[in-house]
C-alpha cells in the first residue's frame, strides 16, 4: 500500500466551507472514482487551526495516477468546486506526500 498525506491550509475563516465541500460533494465523487480515504483530521494543536489533513490509500502509483486524474478532470467536480468558491477562494496551499509503511508499521 501507498498512503498519501494531503494538508490543505485554508484561507482565514474558510475551513468550514472546505469541510462542508468534502462532506457533501468530494467524498461522493471519490466513491464514484474508487478513491479510498484512510482518515480526515483538523488541527487541535499545531501551526494553524485552518488546516485539514487527510490520508488516501492506494494500491500503487499507477492506481493513484489513473483515479486522481479521473477525479480532478471530472466535469461534475470542476463545476462543484467552482460553485463552492463563488464566495471566494477556500484553499490557500496544498502539501502532499506519498508514504510507504515500514515493516514494523501498524498500518500496512
Amino acid at each position: 500500500m501507498i498512503y498519501e498525506t494531503r494538508v490543505y491550509r485554508c484561507m482565514p475563516g474558510r475551513l468550514p466551507a472546505l469541510l462542508k465541500r468534502f462532506e457533501t460533494i468530494t467524498l461522493k465523487l471519490w466513491d464514484k472514482h474508487g478513491i479510498r480515504q484512510a482518515g480526515f483530521f483538523t488541527t487541535l494543536v499545531g501551526e494553524s487551526n485552518q488546516d485539514l489533513t487527510y490520508l488516501l490509500a492506494w494500491e500503487s502509483l499507477a492506481e493513484r495516477e489513473k483515479k486522481w486524474t479521473a477525479f480532478t478532470t471530472d466535469p461534475e467536480w470542476i463545476a462543484a468546486r467552482a460553485k463552492t468558491e463563488e464566495d471566494g477562494q477556500i484553499v490557500l496551499t496544498i502539501e502532499n506526500q506519498l508514504l510507504v509503511p515500514t515493516s514494523f508499521s501498524a498500518v500496512k
